[in-house]
């Protein structure tokens, strides 16, 4: 057999490289990011400029850098083996991460490092590009193009320059612009919360954005007290540790609505329940059941967390934009068994949060059991049926008895006890969006506050000890202190 070379077209092979993965502008930055953290950076800024419509990208960090010979490596497409037993620590894999992520949003790629005193600079232009040459900045184009901040110390700057995609071929506006680099802020905040709230052992993190730091958002809320956090199971794979930790989330009533919603983020609870895998402490994926469980109410509180070292990736089938992930089989059955059981644990989480009948507070239903009969009925003393059976005028005061009555009288008794008995875990009778809540208590509040002839501080204490207000207590304290409702008597 005879072998002749066969290399590839640069430009058309540089240019495919652009639709590698499935790159955003959160998941292009992540690449960069990665980087930069092998390198030991301890800050990294991040800047987005608009530029009329002409966007400019720059990533700079006070990593290790590289000299002209490791830059020029770096620069190099497929630079690495990802069959290669990497160090542990390493967030890469294939070798292209900083290509295909920055050719994903630009045509001109152009990066400097300093290292040991020395700077060094190249480039890729995809306009320019011929026989695989690669650009090499003079020591002034080095200078005219570096942060002040390489001249005096080490690290790496990447400059993304000709962003078509990224502009959407100048179509982009600025405001559309800004919300491209907000979405990119709150996913860098989650991709790599563990960094940036200092959990991961000897590395020290912070991510500027245009001079803004990202603080981390733990999608687990674990340190909330309301915050179940479960028991830790480590799984073995061809003889490598995968660690998983379960949690349940804070049933809405014990956060702000403020926290209730960056923990739903803007798809919602339902969606970004399931699974969060980390590679090397980086988010990986989110808000997947990998097909062991659907997407449903009774398990939209449940998050569990899964660890995998980078000696997994082939196993895990990680993509190149480390955007995706695939689970083995291996573990199937496993993860199976444990979404099982956390399904009935946070279903439980709703459930506890109907009103209860054998407490002190005053309940919206009463049970009596009198002659071997059991029957319920709604407390006419509860302060808002009160307030509303006592309205001045009579027709309306006859009208409310009457639906009271036929509520009580049409309590589906026989459809509930078969409920009851069949499919006790999938009954969820109290509200689960606090907005609906939030507006239940607000129109609520002007016939309590008449009860109490509007003494705030009587009005507090009253809902203090009345359903639903009581269990649901942290969203109506919230109410109150935003209306100036929690001491004062009202004029």
């Amino acid at each position: 057999m005879q072998f002749i070379s066969n290399p590839p077209d640069a430009a058309s092979l540089m240019t495919s490289a652009r639709s590698f993965g499935n790159y955003d502008l959160p998941s292009a930055l992540a690449d960069l990011i990665d980087n930069s953290i092998k390198a030991r950076a301890r800050n990294i800024r991040i800047t987005c400029l608009y530029q009329s419509g002409s966007p400019a990208i720059r990533v700079l960090d006070d990593g290790y850098g590289m000299s002209r010979s490791e830059l020029h490596a770096a620069m190099r497409p497929a630079s690495t083996n990802p069959a290669e037993e990497r160090s542990p620590d390493d967030l890469g894999r294939f070798g292209w991460g900083l290509k295909s992520a920055s050719f994903s949003q630009c045509k001109k790629l152009t990066v400097i490092s300093s290292k040991d005193g020395v700077l060094s600079g190249a480039e890729w232009d995809l306009d320019e590009i011929s026989n695989w040459k690669m650009g090499v900045l003079t020591d002034r184009e080095v200078k005219g193009l570096a942060s002040d901040e390489l001249s005096t110390s080490a690290g790496t700057e990447i400059i993304w320059s000709k962003c078509d995609r990224l502009s959407e071929h100048g179509s982009l506006s600025a405001a559309e612009f800004n919300d491209l680099v907000v979405y990119a802020r709150d996913r860098i905040a989650l991709v790599y919360h563990r960094y940036l709230g200092g959990a991961v052992r000897g590395h020290s993190l912070k991510i500027f954005l245009n001079d803004q730091e990202i603080k981390g958002y733990d999608p687990f809320y674990s340190d909330h007290r309301a915050t179940q956090q479960l028991e830790t199971e480590e799984v073995r794979i061809e003889g490598k540790r995968v660690r998983i930790q379960p949690f349940i989330l804070p049933h809405y009533s014990k956060v702000t609505l403020s926290e209730y919603d960056r923990l739903g983020g803007e798809e919602g609870f339902l969606k970004n329940q399931g699974f969060y895998v980390y590679r090397n402490h980086r988010l990986i994926i989110n808000g997947t059941w990998f097909r062991l469980a659907k997407h449903g109410e009774l398990s939209q509180l449940v998050r569990i967390s899964v660890d995998i070292p980078n000696s997994l990736d082939s196993i895990w089938k990680i993509t190149i934009d480390k955007g995706d992930a695939q689970l083995p089989a291996v573990l199937r059955n496993r993860l199976k068994g444990i979404v099982d059981g956390l399904k009935k644990r946070s279903s439980k989480v709703f459930r506890s949060k109907g009103g209860r009948l054998d407490r002190d507070e005053s309940t919206v239903w009463q049970r009596h059991a009198k002659n071997g009969e059991i029957h319920y009925s709604i407390n006419r003393e509860h302060p808002l049926i009160a307030a509303f059976l006592s309205v001045d005028d009579e027709e309306t005061r006859s009208a409310a008895k009457a639906v009271i009555e036929v509520i009580e009288q049409s309590f589906p008794v026989i459809a509930f006890s078969e409920d009851v008995n069949r499919r006790p875990l999938e009954i969820r009778q109290t509200e689960t969006n606090p907005r609906a809540f939030r507006d239940q208590v607000e129109t609520a509040l002007p016939l309590m506050l008449h009860e109490v002839e509007g003494d705030f501080a009587r009005l507090s204490d009253l809902l203090r000890h009345t359903e639903p207000y009581s269990s649901n207590w942290a969203a109506v304290e919230e109410i109150l202190k935003e209306k100036g409702w929690t001491s004062a008597r009202a004029r």
